[in-house]
């Protein structure tokens, strides 16, 4: 029966465990004046630090949520923990051995001290698997690390190990120094069948934040060892849980809390090489994915800085793993997507081969290269299509959507929907509207009441069909050939009258249509009429104007749409005259150019100006060109207004 902490003993942990060393080892403190420090409140979210410890005291309390106590409340709600746990955390911290007795007032527990003992167990595993690094057994040890660009220097600094091939080294090892077999199989140390449970491998010990030894990380070395896995973590014991660590948090901790900043790299080697090369933030996950846990202990130790509370950069290699790492970090705490970037590699080096072949400055360079997550995930599905096409910009608009429409924070929605029509080339507005059906369509799925309608079906309501709820009318086939425009678009407008005009007053056009092409009108139809005004000039037959044009269609459905043009009477009093005609081309150009200048600048926000410096030229070239194109078709078109 698991008994009762003796009161003297809870005493003593209380008055030994320094409050601001117990909260400080979760969250950044700063002095507040008076003898108290304060920090932002790791039990509610905000932005101004209301959260205030008062050593002499040995008290904390939350202006802002009401939450107070000792240290050892201070431990139970930090981590989850009962009272007694949250004592015997404590007092493994600081050296205490908890005395227990029965609930009736019987004798002492059958294990008193047992955390610390598993505590002394690792930290006395780790100091032997240091002094076997240097033996001949673990020349392929040395090796490996020197192989990757680390020396005796930095095996010592991160206390790297080897475990013995024999298989039993540790177990007579920790034995000979009062162990019991029942407290190195508690650890993780051994394993029930009598052998040890790391052999042959290179170990790094994982330590908490007051560098504690809970547990290790051992890479298999041998090409006949018998665990397959290529790397092998410590099972989980009272001590090591592998979704509340991080290996090189120990050294990282007060870095972090410093520069506001961690870096999330994904190997041991890679933790070293960073450390090594100036990047002190660097941290890694143990055995499992980046979680919650993580998340929010990084936050805690980031403390204030600025809205942001400081930034966690990924580096995440560039293959197809990479970024599914990225999707399922974007998918998960989405409270921590604005302070969250990536750092890839372009060649795919991780930080520790990309140390090995370009140094040190590399590694730091990787960081300072760092984008925001939401950009790296969009880019990745951007460079799914051809953005050059108007189809290959709608298709990738279309799978965008959704990713920007699930974000939580509507504030953040809408500069991303800024962000993803930057990148595409595209209307704002268009992007905005399309992120916000993603995210209808979305809902709807979620409600059974509300059937999701056939996808690009037109219906009385829209291009979604019916709003009402109602039975939806069955879809007519869709004629074949090309689609005729609705003649009540406001954004086609401008093409509409210009057709009207090619119909209507072909006289009052400079000469060749005063420059205008196909291309400048973006529904097929009216470009269609175009090429059939142009095929009518060539061919020079008789009869009136309208009817060489009709004549001059293939479709038999467009042939009524040039009659309607030809029909249809014009915004304006009396007949059109030369500075009419001028004022639409020129206008319809303008949006030629300025859709060609947004697709441009997309590719420029593409293109790495150093990686590609002569592609970024040209395109850079092409873009001055442009502009100047536009600022004298506007200066056309104002003066045919006026």
């Amino acid at each position: 029966m698991a008994g009762r902490i003796n009161d003297e003993d809870v005493a003593t942990v209380r008055e030994r465990a320094r409050i601001d060393e117990v909260v400080g080892a979760y969250l950044a403190l700063r002095n507040a004046g008076g003898g108290s420090l304060k920090g932002l409140c790791p039990f509610h979210d905000e932005k101004t630090p209301s959260f205030q410890v008062t050593p002499a005291r040995g008290f904390f309390y939350c202006f802002g949520c009401g939450e107070g106590g000792d240290v050892i409340t201070f431990q139970m709600k930090i981590d989850n923990l009962t009272f007694a746990e949250a004592v015997e955390r404590l007092a493994d911290r600081v050296g205490v051995v908890l005395r227990y007795t029965d609930q009736g007032g019987g004798g002492p527990r059958q294990e008193p001290g047992l955390r610390l003992r598993l505590m002394e167990a690792n930290q006395a595993a780790a100091e032997f698997f240091a002094e076997q690094l240097t033996t001949p057994d673990a020349l392929i040890g040395r090796q490996f690390l020197g192989q990757r660009g680390f020396d005796r220097e930095a095996a010592e600094r991160f206390g790297v190990g080897f475990a013995p091939s024999d298989g039993r080294a540790l177990l007579r090892h920790l034995r000979g120094r009062g162990f019991s077999d029942t407290e190195l199989v508690r650890a993780g140390l051994a394993r029930e069948s009598g052998w040890d449970f790391f052999q042959g491998r290179l170990l790094w010990p994982i330590r908490d934040s007051g560098r504690q030894v809970l547990g290790f990380g051992a890479r298999r070395l041998h090409d006949d060892d018998r665990m397959p896995a290529k790397y092998l973590n410590t099972p989980e014991t009272p001590l090591y849980k592998k979704s509340h660590v991080l290996y090189g948090l120990d050294l990282a901790r007060k870095p972090i809390s410093a520069k506001h900043q961690a870096v999330v790299v994904e190997g041991y080697t890679d933790v070293m090489a960073a450390h090594l090369s100036g990047v002190e933030t660097a941290v890694a996950v143990c055995g499992t994915a980046f979680g919650d846990d993580h998340a929010r202990l990084l936050r805690r130790l980031m403390g204030e800085h600025d809205a942001f509370h400081g930034e966690v950069i990924f580096t995440f290699d560039g293959d197809q793993a990479g970024q599914n790492a990225a999707l399922k970090v974007f998918a998960g705490d989405q409270n921590f997507i604005s302070q969250t970037y990536v750092a890839v590699e372009p060649t795919g080096l991780d930080p520790c081969d990309l140390r090995l072949q370009h140094g040190d400055a590399a590694v730091r360079e990787l960081v300072a290269r760092r984008m925001p997550l939401y950009r790296f995930v969009l880019s990745n599905m951007l460079d799914q299509h051809d953005l050059d096409r108007a189809d290959g910009r709608l298709a990738a608009l279309r799978e965008a959507a959704p990713l920007v429409g699930s974000i939580r924070d509507s504030g953040l929605v809408n500069g991303y929907a800024r962000e993803l029509a930057g990148l595409l080339g595209m209307d704002p507005e268009e992007v905005r509207t399309e992120v916000s059906r993603a995210a209808s369509r979305s809902s709807r799925r979620t409600s059974p009441s509300r059937p999701e309608p056939g996808r690009g079906q037109r219906g009385p309501d829209g291009p979604e069909g019916p709003q009402d709820g109602g039975e939806a009318a069955s879809p007519t086939p869709a004629p074949r050939g090309t689609p005729l425009p609705d003649p009540r678009d406001r954004q086609l407008a401008l093409e509409r009258e210009t057709a009207q005009l090619l119909v209507q007053a072909p006289d009052k056009f400079p000469e060749h249509w005063d420059g205008l092409s196909a291309a400048d009108f973006t529904h097929p139809a009216y470009a269609a009429v175009f090429t059939a005004v142009e095929k009518a000039q060539a061919d020079e037959g008789s009869g009136a104007w309208g009817h060489r044009v009709t004549e001059a269609v293939e479709e038999e459905q467009l042939r009524s749409l040039v009659v309607s043009l030809t029909v249809e009477p014009l915004p304006l009093q009396g007949a059109p005259d030369e500075r009419f005609v001028v004022a639409h081309t020129a206008g319809l150009q303008l949006l030629t150019v300025m859709r060609s200048i947004a697709t441009l600048k997309s590719r420029l926000q593409r293109t790495n100006p150093v990686q590609a410096q002569q592609k970024y030229n040209a395109m850079f070239a092409e873009l001055v060109v442009l502009e100047a194109r536009r600022k004298a078709l506007q200066t056309r078109r104002i003066g045919a207004q006026d």
